[in-house]
């Protein structure tokens, strides 16, 4: 059965992550109120940051930033764009 949760992202309910995709407390949040289709939001909007930072991922700066990117994107006040970024 599908577990269904009430996504913080999209303000609905909507199907959840079938397992947790993030470790810790912040993990624990998003598994219990964030959608698939959230998720796959974000992967998106992270993999953005990725490029136009030009940020390496396994460092831990990297990591960092994109852990309070994440925190922002789901429960605080959104995750923007840098500034002159352009989409394709």
């Amino acid at each position: 059965m599908t577990r269904m949760v009430k996504c913080v992202l999209l303000g609905t309910e909507a199907e959840g992550l079938t397992r947790p995709t993030y470790p810790g407390e912040l993990g624990k949040r998003i598994y219990d109120n964030v959608s698939q289709q959230a998720w796959q939001q974000w992967l998106g909007h992270q993999t953005m940051l990725i490029n136009e930072y030009r940020l390496t991922p396994f460092e831990p700066k990297a990591r960092e930033f994109l852990e309070q990117e994440m925190e922002k994107y789901f429960f605080g006040e959104g995750s923007a764009a840098p500034e002159d970024y352009v989409p394709q």
